[in-house]
């Protein structure tokens, strides 16, 4: 079964959306590649995003939120629905707050999808792997995936 099988096969699953997530996680790892995978959904209401998924509950664990603040990838990714791609240990400093604890798990390159419906971020898939490993050549694969997973996104959104 390939990846995109993988993941429509976890949508028939009751145990959503863990199930539909971890199957994306896994597409994710094979293609293309990540050492950190989390899944944020984005309340506006809230004015903070949630992390409900993350391959690292240790450092990254489900349930962390973080104020939704006006910084240039806010309005990039959340907003204006742009892939981010941040190549250096520089680009991980200059976007997350919490960039000390990405680089002691050896990440130093950043893929944030964000995940739209009807206008609207419903939240970001965030892939972080070692310096310089992400390119725009990944951004279509990611896209494809990160919009599979939108129908166990969007069950936590209406919820």
């Amino acid at each position: 079964m390939n990846e995109i099988e993988s993941v429509l096969a976890a949508h028939a699953e009751t145990a959503q959306p863990e199930a539909t997530f971890r199957a994306v996680d896994a597409a994710l790892a094979a293609s293309p590649g990540h050492i950190l995978f989390t899944i944020l959904i984005h309340h506006p209401a809230l004015e903070q995003s949630e992390r409900f998924y993350s391959n690292m509950p240790g450092p990254y664990p489900v349930g962390g939120r973080k104020p939704v603040n006006q910084t240039a990838w806010m309005r990039k990714v959340v907003h204006g629905g742009e892939a981010y791609i941040g190549r250096t240990k520089e680009d991980i400093r200059d976007v997350f707050y919490d960039h000390e604890l990405i680089w002691s798990l050896g990440c130093e390159s950043v893929l944030n999808m964000p995940v739209r419906w009807r206008g609207q971020t419903l939240g970001t898939l965030n892939l972080l792997h070692r310096a310089g490993h992400y390119t725009e050549a990944h951004v279509a694969h990611v896209k494809l995936l990160a919009h599979l997973a939108l129908p166990a996104m969007a069950l936590i959104a209406r919820t």
